[in-house]
C-alpha cells in the first residue's frame, strides 16, 4: 500500500472519531453501579438512551419547559414495574443522567484522541444537552437536545442501515461531479460491502419466512415487508443505471478531448470505476431477482404450508362432531358451526336476456342414417397401422367362423376357450380383440354391405366380407369375462344367421 492510499485511508479520521465520541456518555452511564431498593442493578445505559428519546419527543411536541422533574416522572412511568424506588430516587437518577450528558461545570464534554491524519494529539468537544430556559420563581433549569444530541439519536435509529446504499449512491454522484475519482472508487467498495450485507439479510429473511409464518397476520406482515424491500431495491437499481450512464459520459468526454493521453492515471482510474460499478450493479440486480423469488415462490409456499397445516390439524370428529353432540347448543349457534361446511346456495334462474343471445339455426330435414362403419379417407388408405389392424380383424373373424363351424362359437367365452384349445390365446391378450367385439356389438346386426370401390373400405371391410350373405347378431349378458390380467369384457351371445349351421 503506497503513501497516497494511506492518506486516503486516514482521511476524515477526526470526523469518524467524533461520531464515536457521541456514544461515550452512554458507556459512562453503563459503568455506574446504581441499585434500587431491592439491590437490583439498574440499566443506566438504557435509561440514558430513553432520556435522549424523551427529550427528542418533547422537542417534536415543542414542549420547551422540560427539566429534571419531568424526566423523573417519565422514568417512573417507564420503570415502575421493573425497579422499586421512592420518589426522591427517581429525581436523583434523572439528575445523574442529565449531569452525565451536560456536566455541571457548564463546559462541553471533551474526548481526547490522537489524530492519525494530522499526526497530532487533539480533543473533540461536543454537547448532548443544552440549557433551554430557566424559571426564576421555582429555580428550575430546563433542557433540550443540542445538535450533537440529535445526531446521537439519529445514529441509534435503523434508518441509516436500511438506506445506507442509497446514501452511498448520493455520495458517489457528488464525488464524480467534483472529479474525486480516488474517493469515488473507495465509495464503490463500500457499496459492495453494503450489497453483501443486504444479501446476507435476504438469506436470513428467507429462512425466517419459512420458519415464522404461522398465521395470516404474519403472512401479511412479511408480504408488506417484501413489498417495501422490492420498492427500495427498484429505486436503487434505477440510480445504479443513472450512475453507469454518468460514468460512461464522463469517460467518453475525457476520451474525446484526448485528456486520457495527458492524464493517463486518471483515465485508468475511471476505467476501474466503470468495472467496479458494473460488478456492484450486477450483484445488486441479483438481490432484486432474489426478492422477486421470495415474493413468488417462498412466500406463496409458506402460505400453502400454512393452509395444509390447518387442514392436517383439523379433526372432524373432535372439533365438530363432539362439540355438537356433547354441548347442548341453541339452534342459532349450531347453524354458525355448520355454516362453513355447508354448500354454497345455488339457484337456477332463466334470464329474459337469453332470447337475445345467438341462436343455433338448423335446417328442418330428414337425416339419412347409415348403419355402417366409419369410412377412411384416401389420404389414410396407405397407413401401415390401419393395414395391420385390418389384417388382425380379418384373422379374428376367420377364427370365429372356424369355431362356429365346430359349434364352439355360441358365446364369446366359448370362442375364447376355443382360442386357448388351438394355442391362439395371444388374440384375447391384445386390446384390439376387445375393440373388435365392442364395435360389432354396437353395429349388431352386422351384414356384409356393399363396398363397390376403395373409398368405402374400413378396417372392418375384409373381416365383414368373410360373412358372405350371413347376418351376425350379438347380444350382451351379465357375466364378466376376465381371461387375462389387463382386460375384461361383458359376456356376449353370438348368433350367425343365414347359414345351414345356424345357431340360436
Amino acid at each position: 500500500m503506497d503513501k497516497y492510499e494511506i492518506q486516503e485511508l486516514t482521511s476524515g479520521y477526526r470526523e469518524r472519531i467524533r461520531r464515536l465520541a457521541l456514544f461515550d456518555p452512554l458507556y459512562e452511564l453503563d459503568r455506574k453501579r446504581e441499585q434500587d431498593l431491592d439491590h437490583q442493578f439498574i440499566d443506566m445505559k438504557g435509561l440514558g438512551l430513553f432520556t435522549l428519546l424523551f427529550f427528542f419527543e418533547q422537542k417534536l411536541m415543542r414542549q420547551y419547559k422540560t427539566g429534571v422533574k419531568q424526566l423523573a416522572g417519565f422514568l417512573h412511568q417507564l420503570t415502575h414495574e421493573k425497579y422499586r424506588f421512592d420518589e426522591e430516587a427517581y429525581e436523583k437518577i434523572a439528575r445523574l443522567i442529565v449531569q452525565t450528558f451536560r456536566p455541571t461545570t457548564g463546559k462541553k464534554r471533551s474526548y481526547p484522541f490522537f489524530d492519525w491524519e494530522e499526526q497530532v494529539d487533539d480533543v473533540i468537544e461536543y454537547s448532548i444537552l443544552k440549557a433551554n430556559d430557566f424559571d426564576v420563581n421555582t429555580n428550575t433549569q430546563y433542557y433540550t437536545l443540542d445538535e450533537d444530541g440529535l445526531e446521537l439519536v439519529f445514529a441509534t435509529k435503523e434508518f441509516y442501515s436500511e438506506f445506507q446504499l442509497s446514501i452511498n449512491q448520493l455520495l458517489l454522484r457528488k464525488q464524480l461531479d467534483k472529479g474525486e475519482f480516488k474517493g469515488a472508487l473507495r465509495q464503490i467498495n463500500e457499496m459492495q460491502i453494503d450489497v453483501e450485507s443486504l444479501e446476507e439479510r435476504m438469506i436470513k429473511l428467507k429462512h425466517e419466512i419459512q420458519r415464522s409464518i404461522v398465521s395470516e397476520e404474519t403472512f401479511e406482515r412479511y408480504k408488506q415487508l417484501l413489498e417495501d424491500i422490492y420498492g427500495r431495491l427498484t429505486r436503487e437499481d434505477e440510480e445504479f443505471k443513472e450512475l453507469r450512464e454518468f460514468v460512461k459520459d464522463t469517460r467518453d468526454r475525457l476520451y474525446a478531448k484526448d485528456t486520457h493521453q495527458k492524464e493517463q492515471k486518471t483515465y485508468e482510474l475511471l476505467l476501474k470505476i466503470t468495472r467496479e460499478l458494473e460488478r456492484v450493479h450486477y450483484d445488486h440486480s441479483r438481490l432484486l431477482e432474489q426478492t422477486i423469488g421470495l415474493k413468488n415462490t417462498t412466500l406463496v409456499t409458506a402460505q400453502e404450508s400454512l393452509y395444509y397445516t390447518g387442514i392436517q390439524s383439523f379433526n372432524f370428529d373432535h372439533d365438530l362432531v363432539s362439540r355438537i353432540v356433547s354441548t347442548p347448543l341453541p339452534l342459532a349457534a349450531m347453524k354458525g358451526i355448520l355454516h362453513p361446511f355447508l354448500k354454497v346456495e345455488e339457484n337456477k334462474r332463466w334470464s329474459p336476456l337469453t332470447i337475445l343471445s345467438e341462436q343455433n339455426i338448423t335446417e328442418d330435414r330428414e337425416e339419412k342414417i347409415e348403419q355402417s362403419f366409419i369410412e377412411v379417407e384416401k389420404a389414410e388408405s396407405d397407413d401401415q397401422y390401419r393395414k395391420w389392424l385390418t389384417t388382425k380383424y380379418k384373422q379374428i373373424m376367420e377364427q370365429y367362423l372356424l369355431a362356429h363351424a365346430s359349434e364352439k362359437g355360441t358365446t364369446l367365452s366359448d370362442f375364447i376357450t376355443y382360442l386357448e384349445a388351438t394355442n391362439q390365446a395371444d388374440f384375447y391378450r391384445q386390446r384390439y380383440f376387445y375393440e373388435f367385439w365392442l364395435f360389432l356389438h354396437q353395429r349388431s346386426p352386422v351384414t356384409k354391405g356393399k363396398f363397390s370401390d376403395d373409398e368405402r373400405k374400413t378396417v372392418f371391410t375384409e373381416a365383414i366380407a368373410l360373412l358372405g350373405e350371413r347376418i351376425l347378431s350379438i347380444q350382451e349378458r351379465n357375466p364378466i369375462i376376465k381371461r387375462c390380467e389387463r382386460f375384461s369384457i361383458q359376456e356376449m351371445v353370438i348368433t350367425l344367421e343365414g347359414d345351414e349351421n345356424e345357431l340360436f
